[in-house]
């Protein structure tokens, strides 16, 4: 899976190094960076970690595809590293904010309980975003009660 982590990564680069086209038009795609995310966990009697910083680059393609890469300190206090594709065929205009709902797709690593190696996970998330700031709300939905958690990512677009 560490190609596939690579690869992911390497899309998000490539794309970050495009440039807009000519005469000052707004590029067809959106380039953000997010230091990570907050967390809430449901089951408060852990002492799982909260504040998951790290670092991660989101690639918006078109109006309801693009791609998410990047590293974390994850809930366990291990660094986890991430590939995923966004899904969002949903889209709302809220004054100047866009707002989206879909799905994220991909694989994540780090996790002990899956021996740190890299695992498909699929999420809800909804993208609320400004002409520079935005933020992305992800719900972690699982047939364990103390298991569930909902995240927040702040992100700040550079192009």
């Amino acid at each position: 899976m560490s190609f596939l982590f690579r690869a992911c990564a390497g899309v998000c680069l490539t794309l970050c190094s495009m440039t807009a086209a000519a005469g000052g038009a707004e590029p067809s795609f959106q380039i953000w960076l997010n230091p990570g995310f907050l967390s809430r966990h449901s089951d408060r009697s852990q002492d799982y970690r909260e504040d998951n910083i790290g670092f991660g680059a989101e690639a918006v393609l078109a109006p309801d595809h693009g791609f998410f890469a990047g590293t974390y300190i994850n809930s366990d206090g291990v660094r986890s590293r991430y590939g995923m594709y966004q899904w969002r065929p949903l889209h709302w205009q809220l004054k100047h904010v866009s707002v989206s709902g879909g799905l994220i797709a991909g694989f994540i690593d780090g996790y002990p309980k899956n021996d740190g190696g890299w695992f498909f996970a699929a999420l809800p998330m909804f993208f609320f975003e400004g002409e520079r700031l935005g933020a992305n709300f992800a719900i972690v939905p699982t047939s364990d009660p103390d298991h569930r958690l909902v995240a927040i990512q702040l992100k700040l677009r550079v192009q």
